[in-house]
């Protein structure tokens, strides 16, 4: 069965479509070593499919962002009295890593867009991205991403509440993945989602009687907040990998 070579790149994870169209169109993409150029061209899943050096060039100059989402903030459409979460990458608020460190250039904020969202009430690890590989990766419903919070909950914890909200909770009449939650204070859970659900934890909280004092994130995949201050940014190093 053949399928558009745009598709196929893009479920390689070499590319978004969007991008795939764009490198297919300039001729900048090797399908069993041979050039194609034509928008639409269909090939087998089983193509060795490679990118001109002028493509890979194009890739290396998007940035990836790590923003560390204060409360008040909304992470994508801005709302009446709120200030968008772009709004801090600005060079003021790029955290300090050296001389040798890279600058924000004008052009590392054009279409920089979020790549799964942080609820305007909680903080912590927010991703911004201008690769579409990255976004994809990041948002996909089906994507397994692993991603971490630290979950202040009003009064004691047992294990009998963990329990509850490990396993067996639904919403909007499904029933959600499995959660791995661990006890780290009285009232501090760790929760671990490879699912993204809008509001997941507080309406998880919700469903069994649960007051959330606070919620911050602090992994996505195989990245970490770290030490980066609240309201700061910085740009994803090249040894990190969701």
């Amino acid at each position: 069965m053949e399928l558009r070579l745009s598709k196929l790149m893009s479920e390689r994870g070499i590319c978004s479509r969007r991008e795939a169209d764009s490198f297919i169109e300039k001729g900048q993409v090797l399908v069993d070593d041979d050039v194609v150029s034509e928008l639409g061209t269909k090939v087998s899943r089983d193509v060795t499919i490679k990118l001109l050096e002028a493509a890979k060039a194009q890739q290396m100059q998007k940035v990836t962002i790590l923003l560390n989402k204060p409360i008040g903030f909304v992470s994508t459409q801005p709302e009446k009295g709120y200030l968008p979460a772009i709004d801090l990458i600005t060079p003021e608020h790029q955290f300090d890593e050296g001389k040798r460190a890279r600058r924000l250039e004008r052009a590392h904020t054009f279409k920089l867009s979020v790549a799964g969202r942080l609820d305007i009430d909680s903080k912590g690890l927010l991703v911004l991205t201008q690769d579409g590989v990255i976004a994809k990766q990041l948002t996909c419903e089906n994507a397994d991403m692993e991603k971490e919070y630290l979950v202040r909950i009003e009064g004691k914890i047992t294990r009998e509440i963990v329990l509850q909200l490990q396993f067996g909770l639904k919403l909007e009449e499904e029933l959600l993945k499995p959660v791995k939650i661990d006890i780290l204070e009285t009232n501090l859970l760790r929760f671990t989602l490879k699912q993204s659900k809008k509001r997941q934890i507080r309406r998880m909280c919700d469903l069994i009687g649960l007051h959330v004092i606070g919620i911050k994130r602090v992994r996505v995949g195989g990245v970490k907040l770290g030490k980066l201050p609240l309201g700061s940014w910085r740009f994803l190093r090249p040894c990190e990998q969701f």
